[in-house]
């Protein structure tokens, strides 16, 4: 059974992770938001009480699940509402992936401004190329790369 604290632990330190991976798959920072909070009380709600080794895979799993739910919710929702009003402006997007990146220990450390700029383009690429991905594979390299799971 996972303590309070050991739950608190995981959820902090896959948050981010599991922000970005909903990020490349719905393409909304607000919807993004809401499905990783959903998934993080159903984790907590109905499978708090299991081994700490069994959260991962468990909350990927309520992950997927929701965004799955919220492209049926948005196939529904888009069939009543008129077209002008469910096409968005990819422009509008302000998701900053270099939020995201942090060393092993947690800190953003210090770096010059040769360094941060290297940094900056090379995550841009990395975040390019990943968007480019069909949906399966984006999620198998997010869920070996990113969670250290074993997509076979």
């Amino acid at each position: 059974m996972a303590s309070d604290k050991e739950l608190a632990d995981f959820l902090a330190g896959v948050e981010r992770r599991a922000f970005k991976q909903t990020v490349y798959a719905v393409r909304d920072d607000d919807a993004s938001l809401d499905i990783v909070q959903d998934a993080m009380i159903k984790l907590v709600e109905k499978y708090g009480d299991r081994p700490p080794a069994e959260l991962p895979l468990l909350f990927q799993r309520i992950l997927q699940n929701a965004m799955h739910d919220y492209f049926r919710r948005q196939k529904v929702r888009n069939t009543w509402v008129t077209l002008f009003s469910s096409l968005g402006n990819a422009d509008d997007e302000d998701f900053d992936p270099l939020e995201t990146f942090e060393s092993q220990d947690g800190s953003t450390g210090v770096e010059s401004s040769e360094q941060r700029l290297e940094r900056e383009q090379v995550l841009q690429l990395i975040d390019d190329e990943i968007q480019k991905l069909p949906a399966r594979q984006r999620e198998a390299f997010l869920m070996r790369y990113w969670e250290d799971m074993d997509v076979a």
